[in-house]
């Protein structure tokens, strides 16, 4: 038994080491049209957005060091890439105001419903929390500016 406890305390660190050849590439591509540079949001809401929504649904992703380290480097790279295709804030189509109506629709609906941001990244980022005063600012926000899109492109 102590023979095997000797391999099994040798080959971890071994099976951990090579684990972290296979990280996924952490990519952030340049920015096309940012939704707070486009909309110009008032700064509580500007900052709300940037703490709860850009690490996940933009380009303007700040990788934490768990990032870097596998196997929860897969997780996050994952979420990421995810969040990015639901949402990507980096991408926000200022050509198409239909379909950023439906976003802001959508993002006031997930906020407001307390979808996002989801549970899992605001146990560790305390500053991705919302308050309930903090979501009805934002959800205000995004209705109004959807309302305002809507009412101009009619």
């Amino acid at each position: 038994m102590k023979k095997k406890m000797t391999y099994l305390g040798l080959a971890l660190p071994v099976v951990f080491a090579l684990l972290q050849l296979t990280n996924p590439a952490r990519t952030n591509p340049s920015v096309k049209t940012d939704l707070i540079a486009t909309l110009n949001p008032p700064p509580p809401v500007a900052d709300a957005l940037a703490a709860s929504c850009y690490d996940c649904h933009s380009y303007q992703t700040r990788w934490p060091w768990y990032a870097h380290v596998a196997p929860v480097s897969w997780l996050v790279v994952s979420d990421v890439n995810e969040g990015r295709q639901h949402l990507n804030l980096s991408e926000w189509p200022v050509t198409d105001a239909k379909r950023a109506v439906r976003r802001l629709e959508e993002m006031s609906d997930q906020i407001g419903n307390r979808v996002m941001p989801p549970g899992k990244y605001t146990v560790i980022h305390a500053n991705a929390r919302l308050s309930d005063p903090q979501r009805k600012v934002l959800t205000d926000w995004l209705d109004r500016e959807a309302d305002s899109l809507s009412s101009t492109n009619h």
